[in-house]
């Protein structure tokens, strides 16, 4: 049995966040880390990214081995005993704890067709790189975070893509219609095929080539099919364990999970933000690196609470954007645009408070707007037109 001050289950960047926030406060305790993927730590951002602009592998690596931590890569933890404060993975190794986090993260949402990659980890960029290398027609499922930036990576060294997802626009589940139509055009205009409105409903595979069929009755063609569905948070571990779940692992202000001495954060946490007054459960970088950091300074006995509201971020091709809080078409929209749908600012209010701000090709401006979140209004369209730079 190995046995640790503080133990990660979880590999990503949650993890390697969280031994950092140990490490301001307890230099010395004994920490271990179980992933089950193969590799240490990594940024994720880049795989969609910058690694497909030229940037070098080695710039993902967050070399969480120098942080003095044991790290147990290959390893699913399956059995969570919180009466003997012990985790055992799937090969029957066991681990004991002092204090433990729970940083699982998600597992991406699935088609029932074979053949399908579903974009999220170093291997699933690897897989996909090699693709590229070798085919040039490619099909991508979804056009939300992942499927508009996978889609541009893959134009970007020189592929051919057919875009496919179920809403009226790109990003269509976030941006205004008028901005999430724009979306299509822009795309179209760099050689994508759109179909949008359109659900996959079979997958064939032969030899090294794919045939999908749409509901609509077309048929794509592909060398390789992408899909970029979301995930599903495993929560499967705290559950068993009797701790509490909804839609994520549930944590109090200071990220403890239902017991004093289990925290955890990432894109499996479901926390509670004052700021929207709501409880969240967040699958980006800036929450994935905060979180982290704040429960691993608890587990060292900090008592901080995680008042954060992370912010997140995208490249579209030549576009790009940084958002904070809610982004909802469905509640009432103010845009503001310098120029439509190339440089402005949207607004999305409820009950004439300011939910969420889309800084849509506007930088810099991500703390003015969480101050304006933090207003209690109300807020009307006249009064937020020029409220930030645009």
């Amino acid at each position: 049995m190995d046995k640790y001050r503080y133990l990660i289950v979880g590999g990503g960047m949650s993890g390697d966040a969280a031994v950092r926030g140990i490490r301001e406060l307890d230099p010395d305790g004994t920490v271990g880390l179980v992933s089950a993927e193969r590799v240490p730590p990594y940024n994720r951002p880049p795989l969609s990214k910058g690694l497909w602009k030229g940037a070098p592998l080695e710039r993902v690596w967050r070399r969480t081995e120098e942080l003095g931590v044991s790290l147990h890569l290959g390893r699913t933890v399956q059995v969570l005993d919180l009466r003997h404060k012990q985790v055992t993975d799937h090969t029957g190794q066991v681990y004991s704890f002092d204090r433990l986090l729970l940083a699982t993260g998600g597992t991406p949402r699935q088609l029932p067709q074979d053949g399908v990659l579903y974009f999220r980890t170093l291997d699933d960029y690897q897989q996909l790189r090699q693709l590229a290398e070798e085919g040039r027609r490619f099909l991508v499922i979804g056009g939300g975070f992942i499927g508009s930036e996978i889609t541009a990576a893959l134009v970007h060294v020189g592929r051919s893509v057919t875009l496919t997802f179920l809403e009226e626009g790109v990003g269509g589940r976030l941006f205004p219609r008028g901005l999430s139509l724009f979306l299509n055009d822009y795309y179209r205009e760099r050689g994508v095929e759109v179909l949008p409105e359109q659900s996959v409903v079979g997958v064939e595979r032969a030899g090294g080539q794919f045939r999908v069929h749409l509901q609509s009755g077309r048929r794509v063609e592909a060398d390789g099919v992408v899909a970029g569905l979301g995930i599903r948070p495993n929560t499967e571990l705290a559950s068993s364990a009797g701790l509490p779940v909804e839609d994520g692992i549930v944590v109090d202000e200071f990220l403890r999970a239902g017991h004093p001495d289990v925290f955890a954060a990432g894109d499996g946490t479901r926390f509670f933000n004052p700021v929207l007054g709501a409880r969240l459960r967040v699958e980006h970088e800036d929450n994935a690196n905060a979180q982290g950091r704040t429960a691993g300074r608890n587990m060292a006995g900090a008592q901080e609470a995680y008042t954060h509201l992370p912010f997140f971020y995208s490249d579209l091709f030549d576009l790009g954007y940084e958002a904070v809080g809610e982004l909802d078409p469905r509640l009432e929209v103010v845009e503001d645009w310098q120029e439509p749908y190339r440089q402005g600012v949207v607004y999305y209010l409820r009950g004439g408070r300011v939910r969420g701000v889309l800084l849509w090709n506007v930088w810099g401006q991500v703390g003015a707007a969480r101050q304006l979140l933090a207003e209690p209004g109300p807020h009307d369209a006249g009064g937020l037109r020029g409220r930030l730079p645009r």
